[in-house]
This record gives structure tokens, sequence and C-alpha cells, in this order.
């Protein structure tokens, strides 16, 4: 079936169409029950299943060591960064992190309430338009923080910060887009809205052994260890959030898992920067070596040409690729959930565009 609407929206994202149309049933109706999933209690064995399942399905799909805890908790990753703070970083400790875009600028904010941050490495200076390669990481700190993908910017982390200190990563735009060695990492957290369900929920997957290394006063909801002992409910989990990524992970793992979505995620990549770089009516934002296989951003040379060009690619069905006010533009967000299909008739809006200027 053709695809009527392209959704490149940047997140809340777009989701496969047979997860939507489960999750909507289940709203109506769970499972046989004669009631909504988001109306039974969180405690059944029915809900209990689910949880578990989704638990399950990140450890395969991912390859999640036996000594690690995955938890669907609440808060996004906005609360994910006060959170890795707190977890990681001992009374008057001292982390180092990138500064490579607006969530990573926040995720220092929220540390510095704690401890001593030492950025390492900042591309502000160019509007964040790469990724930082000259860094060296100070011996003294008890972890080290990066944000792997930049969605309003455009940027991504091609390989992980080379340390041997804890390494904790924010990993909301490009989790389950690529394979990945989760032992590397003392903890990666995620946001559920952009390849894994809707708004609502964020995953954590920790290292239980680094976990008990910090001892320090903590409030009851942000102490990891609280919530693994109580299998992801201390307290009421957000079941839709929850039900819907696990069938998004059944999803992915019934078209053939990490391996192969990144082979499909690196194919749409390569079509839009090919037509961004042969166009000469667009420049990128991202430096090449920086580029984004999730978010490609990129402008009009000449802005006079914005409303004509808006025009095409509104009336072939395309929605959501308006940039970030940060960087204007537009951004093409192509996450697991977005089919070749509609990567292709952007790149055919792009290219008859360019004939209908020459």
């Amino acid at each position: 079936m053709s695809v009527k609407i392209h959704n490149f929206s940047a997140g809340p994202c777009i989701l496969p169409q047979e997860v939507l149309q489960q999750a909507s049933q289940a709203v109506i109706e769970f499972g046989n029950m004669g009631l909504s999933l988001i109306e039974i209690s969180h405690r059944s064995k029915e809900f209990v299943a689910v949880m578990e399942e989704a638990r399950s399905l990140v450890k395969e799909l991912l390859n999640v060591p036996d000594n690690y805890s995955v938890l669907f908790l609440q808060g996004g990753a906005s609360l994910g960064f006060l959170t890795a703070a707190y977890n990681f970083m001992p009374e008057g400790g001292k982390a180092a992190y990138f500064n490579t875009g607006t969530w990573a600028k926040g995720a220092i904010a929220e540390a510095k309430l704690l401890g001593t941050v030492d950025v390492v490495a900042d591309s502000s200076s160019t509007n964040f338009d790469h990724i930082p390669t000259d860094y060296t990481i100070p011996s003294d700190v008890d972890y080290v923080h990066y944000t792997s993908n930049n969605t309003i910017f455009g940027t991504q982390f091609k390989n992980a910060p080379v340390t041997d200190k804890p390494l904790i990563c924010d990993m909301s735009s490009d989790i389950f887009s690529k394979r990945i060695n989760v032992s590397d990492y003392a903890m990666i957290y995620a946001g559920a809205q952009k390849n894994m369900g809707p708004a609502g929920t964020v995953l954590y997957i920790v290292n239980n052994d680094l976990l008990k290394r910090v001892d320090r006063v903590t409030p009851k909801y942000l102490k990891l260890e609280n919530h693994i002992a109580k299998d992801s409910m201390l307290n009421t989990p957000p079941v839709f959030a929850v039900y819907t990524s696990m069938l998004t992970l059944r999803w992915l793992k019934k078209l053939g898992g990490v391996e192969a979505i990144e082979k499909i995620n690196n194919a749409k990549a390569a079509a839009i920067y090919a037509e961004i770089d042969n166009n000469p009516l667009f420049e990128g934002h991202a430096r090449p070596d920086s580029r984004s296989v999730m978010n490609a951003t990129f402008r009009l040379k000449d802005e006079s040409l914005a409303e004509a060009f808006d025009a095409c690619w509104k009336a072939a069905g395309i929605s959501g690729i308006k940039g970030h006010r940060s960087v204007g533009g537009y951004r093409a967000s192509m996450y697991n959930a977005l089919p070749l299909e509609s990567v292709e008739a952007l790149v055919q809006v792009m290219r008859e565009f360019a004939a209908s200027q020459a």
C-alpha cells in the first residue's frame, strides 16, 4: 500500500502502521478482557507480561549482558539528565561532557547542580555543525557523558568516545537504529518517541555493578536501584507507552532486528544526502563526516525560493520537514519506521524543483 502522508516529524515521530493499529485496538479492548489497556491494573498479570516482554525484547535486540538492568520509566530523557548525575557522580565529583547540541547542553546544566562538569569538547561556535574529534578526557572524572545523535542540528557520533571511565549516553534519537556494544556503557538512556514508541516513557539500560559504586543522598524516584528492585513499577508505569514500545520492538524483531534496520537506515540517509550534495539549490548544515543517519538538516541556498519549494513538498504529501528555529531550513527525520519510499518522494520533489528553476 502506497504511503499517503510521508511523515518526517522529528518527534513524536512516525510509528509502524501495524503497531498503531494494534495499539489503538488495545485502547478499546485489551486481550479479550472486556477492558481497555489504559484502565486495567498495572499489577495485573496481563500488564506485568507486557512489561516483561518489553524488557526481554530490549535485551534480545541489543544483546544486553546479564549484569545489566532494563527499565521503562517516566520523565523522558530530560529527567534522565539529572538521573544520570545522581547515580554516577559522587559527592564532590566531576564528570566530562560533550557539548554537541541543545540536549547535550541540557544534560550539562543538570549535572552542574550536583558536581563539577568539564566540557571536553564543544561545537557551539559553529552552531553545532559537527562532532568534535580533538578532545582529551581528564583522568580524574567519575564518568563521561555524550549525546549520540543531535536531532536539531543533524549530527551524530559515528563511534563512541574512547575512555576507560564509565560511559553514559543519551541515545534518545538513534536507539535501535544501528548496532551498539552495550557493554561499553555504564548506562544508556533514551526517550521512546523516536524509534521505539509514543512519548511517555524512557528506556534505561544500566550496568548494575557500576551503579553500586556511588552512594549519595538521592531522591527516591531518581535512585535507579529503587526502580530495579521494583521491576520498573516503583510507581504506576506509563502503560500505553510501554505497550506500544513493546509492539514496536516486536515489529523490529520481525523485520530482522537492529542489523536489518541499520542497512535500511543507511540506504535512506545515502539517498537524501546524495540529493543535497548534487542538487544546485540546496546545501547541508552538518559537516559530511558528522552527518546524522536519523536527521538530515539542509537549506535552500536562495531563501527567496522557500515559498515555492514549500508548496511543492506539501503538494506531494510530505509532512514535518521544517527545520528547527535554531538552524532554519529543513530537517528530514528518518527514524526506523519511515519507509525508503518516503525518502524517495522527498528526493523526487527536490529534483523536480531544481529542474523547474533551471
